[in-house]
């Protein structure tokens, strides 16, 4: 038995291995984008086997494929769809041809696995063919930018419900530290004191930001342009197929897909793919300053703030016995370094495209993809292997507080900035806590000081101690209450 069949296309004929369910489109495009030796991403196929499925089905009712050959060709798309036959999709991610490459590449797949299912053998156009009967009624002009659309959904709900994992564990602690005051800090220096509580809270409410614009995006890609084939005029395809696929991908996908209202402009324009990229890109910048922070409060811990421990999960040097790093923190900043960088890929290809279609998806594809599977990985693994495990040293926060000047603002109202400011300098000066010199100097007794030191004073709106001191002294200055 030969090792090889021979297909032709316009440009000649080429051996294929025999075992290949792929053809001589899927060999030339091979050969042609040998460039990165990244895949197509695996939900694109997967969505891409749908739509294919959900053609050949709306095909046979409306009369046009016949029964056996549209029930052959949505199986092999089912078992596309499943991670059988995955291997076969061996094109390069970056592609010329606005993702041609990738939707033959399937066609073909697709139809050598129906032949087998038909009893055939590989190769045997006749019985099945990837053009006349997978692509029926269809465009890589609409059936790529459909299932972009697809795979696109799946992974923001993915990445939405990771996203809310993060949130529950930053809630938890949140409440956790409510209690456990410490130093604020602006600009690397010491501010006036807050709790680590409301630092968690902060982190909880930038993702639950992030969960709901993730949530929200799934409205901008249900619009899709299948049936609208190469230009979005809908040239040979039938008004009843065009219908009713979408219905059966609909059914298929169990998202409220619907034909885009103008499908020339869905064919033209990727900026729904940039809108959501950004989505994921500011939930990117947020990871990016929770990891660092994390890492930050988690320095030292002798050395550095030392204000939190984060789990230890690994071995931090071959040199350095005992030492561990933030290394969850630290791979979740790369990956949003990488969303970010990918933002921008997806901004320069959703602009470069030219009248009646952006030939550069497959860029858009590959980025977007990615940093939507990226993003829901990272998050659940910073949720799960982070922060749950995150604890206080509320002793440590303790003592740098104690240690801080930040303090002294909360004793502004009775002082008056000029006079604080003087207290500081001599603490500096001496390198005593400005609240000894406070009591020492005979501005405070100690109750006082303790009185708006107090966490629940110095966290939330109003002038710390204000209603203890009323009924112990007037107050001096403009110490009413603001």
């Amino acid at each position: 038995m030969s090792l090889y069949r021979v297909e032709k296309d316009l440009l000649g004929q080429r051996e294929i291995p025999q075992e290949a369910y792929y053809g001589i489109h899927t060999l030339r495009a091979k050969e042609n984008f040998a460039v990165s030796g990244m895949p197509v991403h695996r939900d694109l196929i997967w969505a891409l086997a749908l739509v294919k499925k959900a053609a050949a089905l709306a095909n046979m009712e409306v009369g046009l494929l016949d029964p056996r050959i549209a029930r052959a060709i949505a199986l092999a798309a089912e078992e596309l769809a499943e991670g059988q036959w995955c291997d076969q999709i061996v094109v390069n991610a970056f592609q010329g041809g606005a993702g041609t490459s990738t939707n033959m590449n399937v066609n073909e797949v697709i139809a050598n696995r129906a032949i087998e299912i038909l009893g055939g053998t590989r190769g045997d156009y006749t019985l099945v063919n990837p053009l006349d009967h997978v692509n029926l009624g269809q465009s890589t002009n609409d059936v790529y930018p459909t299932a972009l659309r697809v795979a696109s959904i799946k992974l923001a709900r993915e990445l939405s419900q990771a996203m809310a994992t993060l949130q529950g564990a930053l809630q938890a602690k949140e409440k956790e530290f409510a209690a456990v005051l410490k130093v604020g800090r602006t600009e690397m220096q010491d501010a006036v004191p807050i709790t680590l509580g409301q630092e968690f809270s902060a982190y909880a409410e930038a993702v639950a930001r992030d969960w709901w614009r993730l949530y929200k995006s799934e409205e901008r890609l249900r619009q899709v342009n299948l049936g609208g084939t190469a230009v979005g005029t809908g040239l040979n395809a039938s008004r009843r197929y065009i219908y009713r696929v979408i219905e059966i991908l609909r059914e298929l996908t169990g998202f409220g897909l619907a034909r885009a209202e103008n499908t020339v402009e869905a064919t033209q324009n990727a900026d729904v793919f940039a809108e959501v990229s950004g989505f994921v890109k500011a939930a990117a910048v947020n990871l990016a300053k929770i990891a660092g922070d994390l890492r930050l409060l988690s320095s030292g811990p002798r050395a550095g703030l030392g204000e939190i421990k984060l789990p230890e999960v690994q071995a931090g040097s071959s040199i350095m016995p005992g030492k561990v790093n933030p290394v969850i923190p630290e791979m979740v900043t790369q990956v949003a370094y990488q969303v970010m960088a990918s933002d921008m890929a997806i901004d320069m290809a959703a602009a470069s495209g030219q009248l009646e279609l952006n030939a550069f998806l497959p860029l858009i594809a590959h980025n977007l993809l990615q940093s939507l599977e990226v993003m829901a990985k990272a998050s659940r693994l910073l949720a799960e292997k982070c922060v749950r495990g995150i604890q206080a040293d509320e002793a440590r926060c303790r003592q740098l507080l104690e240690a801080s000047h930040g303090v002294i603002t909360a004793f502004v109202p009775y002082l008056g900035y000029e006079k604080a400011t003087e207290v500081v300098l001599r603490a500096v000066e001496t390198r005593r806590p400005v609240t000894e010199l406070l009591v020492e100097e005979g501005l405070f007794t100690k109750d006082e000081v303790e009185a708006i030191l107090r966490p629940q004073e110095l966290t939330t709106p109003g002038v710390a101690g204000v209603r203890y001191l009323k009924q112990t002294r007037a107050l001096r200055g403009d110490g009413d209450e603001k």
